[in-house]
């Protein structure tokens, strides 16, 4: 497997990420993209969201719908799909609206039908946001965190739905409990580890 990570910029920059299996160019896509998918010859099997603010699921259904696959995000994610307030696009005068996600829950594996040796398990990590999530790689030592933490900086949990207690607590029980040397991908920051930010610890803010 090896990632790739594309940043999209239209209000704010935000990572992209594919997910690929190097012999069969099947993967997933976390968060958003089309040109690179024709140009790399990637197979996506699934759209995966790690939590459901605007600038993670802007144009999403529209990509699902050409590529002819289904979205994901976790099971708290529906009023964030559904509700501009929440999902924060009405204060960037966009009305972004999604209707046909599928659900995850937390500890689902999520498996490559190309390569049933590619999973990503799903890690509930509630704070910046009630439905957000750590897509998982136990195999590769990598995670995919959305904005849950970053490179020498936490999530904001100032917005609706926001707590910054639980995030802490998600951050302190769940991703720094994965093996040191897990490679963490963020939404909004360069890749960075476990071990290394276990060593800053969980005070600092974006």
């Amino acid at each position: 497997m090896f990632v790739d990570m594309v940043p999209v910029t239209d209000v704010f920059t935000t990572n992209s990420y594919f997910y690929i299996d190097e012999t069969t160019r099947h993967g997933f896509l976390i968060e958003r993209l089309k040109q690179i998918i024709k140009d790399k010859n990637y197979v996506i099997e699934k759209i995966l969201l790690t939590h459901g603010h605007f600038d993670h699921t802007g144009g999403v259904e529209v990509l699902a719908r050409e590529l002819s696959v289904s979205y994901y995000i976790h099971e708290n994610g529906e009023k964030f799909l559904e509700d501009v307030h929440y999902n924060l696009s009405i204060h960037c005068n966009r009305r972004v609206v999604l209707n046909n996600a599928k659900y995850l829950k937390d500890g689902d594996t999520i498996t490559l039908e190309a390569n049933p040796n590619a999973k990503l398990q799903v890690i509930h990590t509630p704070g910046h946001t009630p439905d957000s999530v750590v897509f998982y790689d136990k195999n590769n030592g990598i995670a995919f965190v959305g904005d849950t933490i970053f490179k020498g900086s936490i999530g904001n949990s100032e917005y609706p739905g926001g707590n910054g207690q639980e995030l802490r607590a998600s951050i302190i029980n769940k991703i720094f409990t994965l093996p040191p040397e897990t490679v963490l991908y963020s939404g909004h920051s360069d890749k960075t580890t476990v071990g290394t930010e276990k060593a800053r610890g969980v005070n600092i803010r974006r």
